[in-house]
């Protein structure tokens, strides 16, 4: 198994990972409720999609 010869400065090894960020997470506005959602995640109040997929949820209203 080959390994490095030297080590690898801290400096080179951040000017490589400098590339690496972390973006921020999509958000969405449901249609029905008009609340804001990460996608592909049930709303607050129990939406998804604009259907009510959780009827036990209640509604803050």
């Amino acid at each position: 198994m080959p390994n490095p010869k030297r080590k690898m400065s801290n400096s080179r090894r951040d000017k490589r990972r400098t590339h690496y960020k972390g973006e921020a997470p999509t958000i969405t506005v449901d249609a029905t409720s008009g609340e804001t959602h990460l996608r592909h995640r049930v709303t607050a109040d129990g939406y998804y999609k604009g259907k009510h997929v959780f009827p036990d949820m209640k509604k803050d209203v």
